[in-house]
C-alpha cells in the first residue's frame, strides 16, 4: 500500500532549521543567565522575600549576588526551553531532561528537591494517564464511549460541533487528561476511517488538516472546560483553600454559578474558531464515513467482554478516587492503579503499556514541572509576577475591573510556561490581598476567581497542559508512525484561540456574569478582618 502525505504549512522553512534554533535557544540562555545585569528590582524582591536566606540555608549560594545569579540562570533556562519545546532544537523529551541537568549542575536546588520535582505527584499523574488510555484503547472501550457521544451524528459540522460541546462540558467535570487519552485514539480511528473511504487503488491520501483539526478541537475544548466546576483541576481548589484560609470560603456551586456558564461559551468558541481556520483547508467535510467505521468495529467486538468490564470499573475507581479522595491520595496514587490493574486482572500485557506509553511527552512534562519549581524556588516567578504588578499601578490599572483583567492577563500568559496549579499556587498569596487592600466590594472572590479561571486557557505552548502534552504524545498516523502535530503547531493554531479566550473572561465573565450574580454580602470585610489577624 503506497502512502501518500500532503503537508499542510509542512516541516519546510525557518521552523525547520534545528540548528538555527537550537543556536538561538542557547544564546538566549548564555545572555539572560550570564551577560545580562541583574536588575536591582530582582535584588530587592530576593531580599525582601526571604529567597536570599533560604539559598544560603540551604548552602547553595553565600550571598544576595550569588543569589541573583542563580535567579538569572533560571530565567535564562526559561527562554532557551521556550524556544526548544516550540521548535523542537532538539527532541522535547531531551529538553525536558535538560531542566534537572541544570538544576544539578548549577546547583539551583537542593539535591534532593530536584529528583522529587521530576518524578512527583504530577509526573506519576501523567504516567498513570497514559498507561490508562493504553488499556481503554487496548480493549476497545474507546470505540463503544466514541459511539456514544457521535455514534448519532452524520456530517461535519454536527459532529464537530458535538465533539467541542460535550469535551468542555465533561472536561469541567472529570478529569481531562484521562478524557484525551480515551479520545486521541478515537478520532484518529474517525479520521483513518474517513481518508480510506476515499482511497483509490489501495493509495492513502492522507489530509494533515482533519486530523489536526480533530486532535486540536479535542485538546482546546478540554482545557476550555477547566473553568466550571472545583472538580476540574487543582488550581480551582487551590484558590478554594485561598479564599478559606481568609474566612470566605466558597462552595463547589457557588463556583459552579460564576464559572460553568462560560463551558459550553468555551465549547462554542472552538468550534467558530476551528472550524474558521481549518475549514479551507481541509479537503475531506464529510466525518460520517469514519464514525460509521467506528460503529461497525462496535458492533463486530458484540457485547462488552471481560476485559471492558474490568477496564472500565478501573476507570470508574480512579475517577471515584480523584474526586473525593484527592486532598488525601494525590493525583499519582489513584492513576498509578491504571499500571497494575491491567496486569493483574489480565486485560493487558505489561509489556503493552510500556509501549504504548509516550515517553517522549512524558519526559517533557516533567522537565515543565522541573522549570515551574526552578521558578518559584529561584524569585524569579514572584519577580516577574511583582514587576507585572508595578506596571499596572503604573497605568492605574490596580484595583477593580482593570486589576482583573491584568492579573488574570499575567495568570493566562504564565499558565502556557508552568503547571497551572503552580500558577495559581504562585499568584494567589499576591493577588488575594492586593483585591483585599483596593475595598472593591466582591473581592477577594472576584480577583481570585479571575486568575485562577484565566490559568486554565493553556493553548499555545505544548507544556502547557498535560491535555497538550497527551495530544502530542498520542497523536501519531497509524499507518506511517508519523507525528499528527508538532510543537510549533500550538503556537501557530493556540495563541489567537487563547487571545480570544481571555476577551471572553474578561468581557462575558468580569463584565456580566460578576454584575448578573454579584457576590455574598460582607465577604469583604470578613477577608479584611481575617487578613489583619
Amino acid at each position: 500500500m503506497k502512502i501518500v502525505i500532503r503537508q499542510i504549512g509542512g516541516d519546510e522553512g525557518i521552523m525547520a532549521n534545528k540548528m538555527f534554533w537550537l543556536t538561538v535557544g542557547v544564546m538566549l540562555f548564555v545572555t539572560i543567565g550570564f551577560l545580562l545585569p541583574v536588575p536591582q528590582s530582582l535584588i530587592d524582591t530576593l531580599q525582601e522575600y526571604g529567597f536570599v536566606d533560604k539559598m544560603v540555608e540551604w548552602d547553595l549560594a553565600n550571598d544576595v549576588a550569588d543569589v541573583a545569579a542563580k535567579s538569572m540562570i533560571v530565567l535564562g533556562m526559561v527562554a532557551m526551553a521556550v524556544v526548544f519545546f516550540a521548535t523542537e532544537a532538539l527532541p522535547i523529551g531531551v529538553t525536558g531532561i535538560l531542566m534537572p541537568i541544570f538544576a544539578y549542575f548549577f546547583n539551583l536546588l537542593p539535591f534532593g528537591m530536584i529528583g522529587k520535582t521530576f518524578s512527583g505527584d504530577a509526573p506519576l499523574f501523567m504516567l498513570g494517564v497514559f498507561a490508562l488510555g493504553v488499556s481503554v484503547v487496548h480493549v476497545g472501550f474507546h470505540k463503544r464511549l466514541a459511539v456514544w457521544i457521535l455514534g448519532w451524528t452524520k456530517g461535519f459540522w454536527l459532529p464537530m460541533f458535538i465533539l467541542c460541546i460535550s469535551m468542555s462540558v465533561i472536561g469541567s467535570f472529570l478529569s481531562a487528561p484521562a478524557m484525551c487519552s480515551f479520545m486521541v485514539p478515537v478520532l484518529i480511528a474517525v479520521y483513518m476511517g474517513v481518508v480510506s473511504s476515499n482511497s483509490k487503488n489501495g493509495k492513502i491520501e492522507h489530509d494533515p488538516a482533519l486530523a489536526k483539526l480533530l486532535l486540536f478541537s479535542l485538546c482546546f475544548s478540554l482545557n476550555v472546560g477547566g473553568v466550571g466546576t472545583p472538580a476540574a483541576g487543582g488550581r480551582n481548589v487551590i484558590m478554594m483553600g485561598f479564599f478559606h484560609d481568609y474566612d470566605v470560603p466558597i462552595t463547589f456551586f457557588e463556583w459552579m454559578k460564576y464559572g460553568w456558564p462560560l463551558v459550553p461559551l468555551g465549547g462554542t468558541l472552538v468550534f467558530g474558531y476551528m472550524m474558521l481556520f481549518f475549514g479551507r483547508k481541509v479537503k475531506t467535510k464529510d466525518l460520517t464515513p469514519g464514525l460509521m467505521a467506528i460503529k461497525k468495529d462496535v458492533r463486530e467486538q458484540g457485547k462488552m467482554t471481560y476485559k471492558e468490564y474490568v477496564t472500565v470499573g478501573m476507570l470508574f475507581t480512579i475517577l471515584f478516587l480523584w474526586i473525593l479522595q484527592g486532598e488525601e491520595l494525590g493525583l499519582g496514587g489513584p492513576a498509578l492503579l491504571a499500571l497494575i490493574i491491567p496486569v493483574i486482572f489480565k486485560t493487558t500485557e505489561w509489556k503493552t503499556i510500556l509501549k504504548g506509553i509516550s515517553w517522549d511527552a512524558w519526559f517533557m512534562y516533567c522537565g515543565a514541572l522541573t522549570l515551574g519549581v526552578l521558578l518559584k524556588e529561584s524569585g524569579g516567578a514572584l519577580w516577574l509576577a511583582k514587576s507585572f504588578l508595578d506596571v499596572l499601578a503604573n497605568v492605574n490599572m490596580n484595583e477593580g475591573y482593570t486589576l482583573w483583567v491584568g492579573m488574570s492577563g499575567f495568570s493566562g500568559l504564565v499558565t502556557n510556561f508552568m503547571s497551572d496549579a503552580a500558577t495559581v499556587a504562585l499568584t494567589g498569596p499576591i493577588v488575594i490581598p492586593m483585591g483585599i487592600m483596593t475595598g472593591i466590594p466582591g473581592e477577594p472572590w472576584a480577583i481570585g476567581l479571575a486568575v485562577a479561571m484565566a490559568s486554565s486557557y493553556a493553548h499555545f505552548l505544548v507544556v502547557g497542559s498535560p491535555t497538550n502534552a497527551l495530544v502530542y504524545g498520542l497523536g501519531i498516523f497509524p499507518d506511517n508512525h508519523k507525528r499528527i502535530i508538532h510543537p510549533a503547531d500550538f503556537i501557530k493554531y493556540g495563541l489567537l484561540l487563547w487571545a480570544l479566550c481571555m476577551v471572553m473572561l474578561w468581557v462575558v465573565e468580569l463584565l456580566i456574569i460578576y454584575g448578573i450574580n454579584g457576590f455574598p454580602a460582607g465577604i469583604l470585610d470578613v477577608a479584611r478582618g481575617a487578613g489583619i489577624n
